[in-house]
């Protein structure tokens, strides 16, 4: 008996020991994008506030009517891009998407109710308040994120 448990902690303590490879250090991936959004505000002349989130936001067009909070869903016309350009995602020209506010990534959580209702603003997001090491269709891991966002509506 004694075997077994001295063979149970050496393997707990080999397979604690062990490093995982896809291990991310939070703390530099968020100086990394900081960086990256502080860089890309600067070369394209971007004037963006900082939200304490590390959300970057412009609004461009001031809404009326309110805001929404995380109980609404959100009726929205979108564009997002990766900082060289490349478009993953948008509404067809002429639609627009409803979205339950609880249910999107962190960064529109925050985002989005910093605009009223009618308001159209830019919201830079660094990794951690979009799909951080989570690569998605046309997403790489640890992208920078950038979205225009018109608020149609919110119920």
């Amino acid at each position: 008996m004694r075997f077994i448990y001295s063979l149970l902690v050496l393997s707990i303590l080999v397979v604690s020991s062990c490093q995982d490879d896809n291990f991310i250090d939070l703390a530099a991936q968020a100086e990394e994008d900081e960086m990256l959004i502080q860089e890309y505000l600067e070369d394209n002349q971007i004037d963006a506030q900082r939200h304490s989130s590390g959300l970057y936001y412009r609004v461009e067009e001031e809404g009326s009517g309110g805001s929404p909070n995380l109980s609404h869903e959100v009726r929205v016309k979108y564009q997002g891009y990766l900082l060289n350009g490349n478009v993953f995602d948008e509404t067809p020209e002429d639609d627009t998407r409803f979205f339950f506010l609880s249910s999107v990534i962190r960064a529109w959580q925050i985002g989005i109710p910093l605009l009223e209702k009618g308001g159209k603003g830019t919201f830079y997001v660094p990794s951690n308040l979009g799909y951080s090491y989570r690569e998605q269709p046309n997403i790489p891991a640890n992208s920078v994120l950038i979205f225009e966002v018109e608020l149609i509506d919110f119920d």
